[in-house]
């Protein structure tokens, strides 16, 4: 929160950045382009291991040459929640006008995601399929955000609905888990015998 208030009051240093620094084969390259491609390059990387981590299981995870340790895990965090802030910074600067809706945007949204994080944690620690949908999730947004970065605008519309979709259809998923996984009272009159 501290950090996205702190970029709004230095927006003319946000705005300098669209400008552009260099081209490459007649594309402008901005300093927030190179942010977005470096930010889509990073997600990539770590959303591609986490998921390769995922599947190998604890052999995987013994196979790991260094352990995160609890710097590098907020260093992560930072960079990540840097290139979100500032794209959606970037965003709001040509939307409003005014420094103060924006402060109490922030505000609201940090606050949404403080009171609904926890539960969201336990959710998707007692799932682990949508653990894995999640960080597909971040692959897909890590090539969205290079793609904008290259200046090619894929429109967020598609990509939220595609995200609802996947996530209703894992809901589905684990609701018939759920109920395959109950145990079948033979006491009824009309028990099913599916063997």
């Amino acid at each position: 929160m501290f950090m996205r208030i702190a970029l709004l009051f230095v927006l003319s240093w946000i705005v300098g950045l669209t400008e552009p620094l260099f081209s490459v084969f007649r594309l402008e390259i901005s300093g927030r382009d190179l942010i977005l491609i470096s930010g889509g390059l990073f997600l990539l990387w770590k959303s591609t291991k986490e998921i390769h981590q995922l599947l190998e299981g604890e052999k995987g995870e013994a196979s790991a040459v260094v352990r995160a340790t609890f710097s590098a895990i907020i260093l992560q965090i930072v960079v990540i929640d840097l290139i979100f802030s500032l794209d959606s910074i970037v965003t709001a600067v040509g939307m409003v006008d005014k420094v103060a809706v924006m402060i109490a945007a922030v505000v609201a949204s940090v606050g949404l995601m403080m009171a609904f994080a926890g539960a969201i944690g336990r959710f998707v620690s007692a799932h682990p399929t949508i653990k894995m949908l999640a960080l597909s999730f971040l692959f897909v947004i890590g090539v969205v955000l290079i793609a904008d970065g290259f200046d090619h605008h894929v429109p967020k519309g598609f990509v939220y609905f595609a995200m609802a979709f996947s996530v209703c259809v894992e809901m589905l998923n684990i609701r018939m888990r759920k109920r395959a996984a109950r145990p079948v009272d033979l006491h009824e009159p009309y028990a099913r015998d599916d063997s």
